[in-house]
């Protein structure tokens, strides 16, 4: 017995650098959570888009009429109740908006991998689809927040990018010209 005890007091331990494995695996549940994050965004967005397809296809036939809206509040206010403000009848119509957009899921599934629905409540006002897939693109290659996408469709920078190229057509047109 006395042996095995010498023979355990003997052994190295290493020396750990507990701030350093601190943060080593701090780092690593931050990223994980992170990626956790967007997995969840995407999945709630994908989940937004079949709810509002589902009503919008099966229960209001693809009409926008009075007799959706009755329908709408109600069962907006029951989903509200049993699954939270998420399902509020402002959201329950963007919902709506969104399957409208993107009838094809396959075109929407790598936008919700890269916005947020803050992201796609900010574009879906937007009637022109250029502009729309403008502002998405832009969002998403320049890591824009809600905030700043919010700021770029308020200064309407695709309508004075569209402005831009026009009036470059044109002088390039009256430069073939002369």
């Amino acid at each position: 017995m006395s042996k095995k005890k010498n023979e355990i007091s003997t052994q190295v331990v290493p020396v750990v650098n507990e701030i350093a494995l601190l943060n080593d695996v701090s780092k690593i549940i931050e990223r994980r959570k992170f990626r956790a994050q967007v997995k969840i965004n995407q999945e709630s967005i994908l989940m937004f888009w079949e709810v509002g397809k589902h009503i919008n296809s099966v229960i209001l036939g693809g009409e926008r009429a009075e007799y959706g809206k009755r329908i709408v509040v109600p069962l907006a206010q029951q989903l509200q109740e049993k699954y939270g403000s998420s399902f509020d009848y402002t959201n329950v119509t963007r919902m709506i908006k969104l399957a409208t957009r993107f009838p094809d899921f396959e075109i929407l599934v790598p936008l919700a991998q890269q916005l947020s629905w803050s992201h796609f409540i900010a574009l879906l006002p937007i009637k022109n689809d250029e502009a729309f897939m403008f502002y998405a693109n832009d969002a998403i290659a320049r890591q824009l927040g809600k905030r700043d996408l919010r700021k770029l469709i308020s200064r309407k920078a695709f309508e004075r990018q569209e402005i831009a190229n026009k009036q470059r057509l044109e002088k390039s047109n009256d430069t073939y010209d002369t």
